[in-house]
């Protein structure tokens, strides 16, 4: 793989874009460098058989941690998975994963830092990224790097931009927004107090959402963010949401400082519905919670662990017995991300060219085989997105109620 051309314009291009809001999560941190490496063992091979390095860059540190950890345990499932069993055959040639992870802090500057460094010391054909600030970081010159970008995110901007060197793993946002507005606006009232996190993502799901949410008669009575990698204490920022007497608060980032704020809005009092972004997770809030009850009336994407996939009961149990917890969408669609990748390799015939990789995604979905489907993907469209049936739930009573979505 070619070697990193014309840093300058690309350091110019990524200070624009930071310059513009248009990645997430700006932070007064500095620039470490490129991130810290996690531990990652390189796989045993025998001989002849030969290894490919799969490159990953997330929040490992910071608050979005556990969500980063998350993701990554998805990806190291499936490649301890895929080497215990032999690896993989491609022309008679046996190769295994070598998965290097890298920390970026949910900082895009890291992440694009991190993706010089992957593919100048491991030439990885491959980096994900379960951020949209990371990606948009990464989008900048991966077509001209050549590497083909795992994104992890709801974003619809990483895909239609026409990036042909993206996938984009899990459904667009823009598909939750009538069925979470249906929900709240029947189950709870017209008026909206949105209070999600301050990354792009959170407000590219704002700028989504606050104009439906007035078309279909609602109002808004506040609008304002939480920056999670600064604000700890969520008091006076929930407390100015709740002054304007809202019905429903839409909150959403990272499960866990989103159950946070959602548990503070009922110790002030408020008796109304959440609208989550689909970045947190419900069962993973009630993890901080302590139990649904702080969470009654919300509405959100389907926990993995109440799906019926023909994959996600093994996967549950495999995931269980390595990390002592029950998984998350982020470790599903990962494992699944990744035993995608390794078919659309083989019927690409290719280890290392991307373009090729990415023209066969869509074989390595058709080739999937049935155990390994914790999500069922129908197709990857033209734009790179995988097309995914939309599945959302609420708390109905103590309890998570899957809620119908028409198509």
């Amino acid at each position: 793989m070619q070697m990193i051309k014309g840093s300058g314009v690309f350091l110019f291009a990524v200070l624009l874009l930071l310059l513009a809001g248009c990645i997430d999560n700006p932070s007064n941190q500095s620039a470490s460098g490129g991130g810290s490496e996690t531990e990652s063992e390189a796989p045993e091979v025998e001989e002849g058989e030969e290894v490919v390095s799969i490159g990953y860059s997330g929040p490992l540190s910071g608050p979005a941690a556990y969500y980063g950890e998350r993701t990554l345990n998805g990806l190291k499932l499936a490649v301890d998975e895929i080497n215990n069993n032999g690896g993989f055959e491609i022309e008679d040639q046996t190769y295994k994963f070598n998965l290097v992870s890298l920390d970026d802090k949910y900082l895009p500057n890291e992440t694009a830092a991190n993706a010089k460094r992957l593919i100048q010391e491991n030439n990885t054909p491959v980096i994900f990224s379960p951020h949209s600030g990371g990606i948009k970081a990464m989008q900048v010159f991966n077509e001209q790097e050549n590497f083909l970008i795992g994104a992890y995110t709801s974003e619809p901007a990483v895909t239609a931009e026409g990036n042909t060197l993206t996938v984009r793993v899990p459904p667009s946002y823009d598909g939750y927004l009538e069925p979470f507005t249906s929900y709240a606006m029947e189950n709870h009232g017209m008026k909206l107090a949105a209070l999600p996190t301050a990354s792009q993502y959170g407000k590219d799901w704002t700028e989504a959402i606050v104009p439906y949410w007035k078309e279909q008669g609602g109002e808004v009575v506040y609008n304002s963010s939480i920056d999670f990698s600064k604000d700890t204490d969520f008091f006076t920022l929930v407390t100015n949401a709740l002054k304007e007497d809202p019905d429903v608060l839409f909150i959403g980032g990272p499960s866990e400082p989103t159950a946070k704020v959602a548990k503070q809005a009922r110790e002030l009092g408020f008796e109304g519905g959440f609208m989550v972004m689909d970045q947190a997770k419900l069962d993973e809030m009630e993890a901080v919670t302590g139990s649904y009850e702080s969470l009654e009336g919300s509405v959100g994407v389907l926990p993995l662990a109440n799906s019926e996939y023909p994959g996600t009961p093994a996967f549950i149990e495999k995931y269980k017995e390595e990390h002592n917890e029950v998984p998350g969408s982020e470790a599903g669609y990962h494992y699944v991300a990744l035993n995608i990748l390794m078919e659309a390799m083989k019927a690409a015939g290719s280890v290392d060219d991307p373009k090729a990789i990415r023209s066969h995604i869509q074989d390595g979905l058709d080739a999937l085989p049935e155990e390994k489907e914790v999500y069922t993907i129908e197709e990857v469209g033209e734009d790179g997105g995988f097309a995914t049936d939309l599945s959302i739930a609420a708390v109905e009573n103590g309890e998570i109620v899957t809620i119908e979505v028409n198509d």
